[in-house]
């Protein structure tokens, strides 16, 4: 029997497979997603840097992949608004916002990885950072062409302001459920946002004098901006015009022995009952 050291299982398994992930069998099905190329995209399996850079490379083209998607649904949201097509406008807007989600909780991979790896990482990029993003910046673009297609059609068009659509002449109507889209859309960005300031906190950290200033300021003030204040605004409005009409402190619902009042026969103490 040979004595020599055989190859280690780890080493035996990473060839036979990197193999196949270097060269896949391109059928029908990956032919017509281009699997190819889109498996090419990323750096050669032995020139990675680390174990987690090829997670980190997926993870960001997956995100410009998800925006390409959104800003092209968006697109036919415009379209579709403009005309008034409502039911279509709701159903794709919804689209949208699954996107969001998944653009958002795809970031937790980024968190598995450790701060001495990401670091050997960020090396890779040169002075590139997620400010940088192509589909990003694109996606930037895109609320004010919402908001003026919104305003005409759906705000101006109908007689409408926001206040009426939401207060005075509520009626749960399509100015309404779009608006609602537009609010959703709006919130689901600066979720995203908000989840880069603790992914760079847990990596890099904020404190970091490689990030002191503009950077860690633009994450900030992004993660607080509002695309459609209009939507935000109105709902601080009607809670102060509620509180003034109501008091912004009012009655207790329990009496004075903890037991809750309002006549519910359900509540009655036992003398009240009898």
């Amino acid at each position: 029997m040979s004595m020599n050291k055989p190859e280690t299982t780890d080493a035996i398994f990473r060839q036979k497979y990197h193999a196949l992930l270097d060269k896949p069998e391109m059928l029908d099905y990956g032919t017509y997603l281009n699997c190819q190329q889109l498996l090419s995209a990323q750096k050669p399996l032995t020139e990675l840097c680390n174990g987690d850079e090829l997670q980190f490379q997926i993870v960001h083209q997956v995100e410009e992949l998800w925006m390409k998607l959104a800003i092209y649904t968006l697109v036919d949201v415009l379209e579709f608004m403009q005309q008034e097509n409502t039911l279509r406008v709701v159903t794709l807007m919804k689209r949208v916002s699954f996107i969001q989600r998944m653009m958002s909780q795809q970031l937790d991979l980024l968190e598995t990885m450790s701060p001495k790896e990401y670091q050997q990482i960020r090396l890779q990029l040169g002075n590139g950072s997620g400010q940088e993003s192509p589909g990003f910046r694109t996606l930037l673009k895109m609320p004010a062409d919402l908001w003026d297609v919104f305003n005409k059609q759906y705000l101006v068009g109908r007689n409408k302001n926001i206040e009426q659509v939401y207060d005075s002449q509520y009626s749960h109507d399509e100015s309404y459920a779009v608006a609602e889209c537009l609010a959703e859309f709006d919130e689901q960005l600066q979720k995203f946002r908000s989840l880069h300031i603790f992914l760079i906190q847990r990596s890099i950290g904020l404190e970091a004098k490689s990030l002191k200033g503009r950077a860690v300021t633009l994450l900030e003030n992004g993660a607080k901006h509002r695309f459609f204040p209009e939507l935000w605004q109105v709902r601080s409005s009607m809670t102060d015009s509620w509180g003034s009409a109501y008091g912004e402190v009012r009655e207790p619902i329990h009496n004075a022995n903890n037991q809750v009042g309002g006549g519910c026969p359900f509540h009655q103490n036992t003398n009240e009952a009898s």
